[in-house]
């Protein structure tokens, strides 16, 4: 899936805004393909890891806005560059997976990822928003089939 296929769609009606987010192929990660194939341009991206029982598991979902996705991420696979000692034992154990959507606006950003964890199963505080809307909805888009929201 080439660049331009991972972008974000934006659309705004009044203070509500409409996110559809293309995901980038999930991939394999390794830290050489992650240097020539992945653009060093800003956007969103997550992080995967495939457990004992073949299940893709979520480490982190975050922005890349200074140094773009390509810096972010490969520095997010490399056990030697993580500091948390959890992730760098994760990072080490199991075959990592990232993808990544391309953007350009870093509030976009953050009210993304401000969308994604106010929807998680799980009970962590969400960060905060840009504060430009009342509501925020989100579309995903992947052609591995892999959808967070419903």
């Amino acid at each position: 899936m080439g660049a331009m296929e991972t972008q974000v769609g934006k659309r705004v009606r009044g203070n509500i805004v409409y996110f559809t987010i293309q995901w980038s192929q999930l991939k394999k990660a390794d830290k050489y393909d992650i240097i020539s194939s992945v653009p060093s341009m800003g956007g969103v991206y997550e992080l995967y890891y495939r457990d004992d029982r073949k299940r893709l598991v979520l480490i982190e979902r975050s922005r890349a806005w200074y140094g773009g996705l390509r810096s972010r991420i490969r520095k997010s696979v490399d056990p030697e560059l993580q500091e948390d000692p959890k992730l760098r034992a994760i990072l080490e154990e199991y075959d990592l997976y990232y993808r990544y959507s391309l953007l350009e606006s870093r509030d976009d950003m953050i009210d993304i990822i401000y969308f994604f964890e106010r929807t998680r199963r799980t009970k962590t505080s969400a960060p905060f928003h840009s504060g430009r809307f009342e509501k925020i909805f989100l579309k995903e888009l992947s052609d591995d089939k892999l959808i967070n929201v419903e």
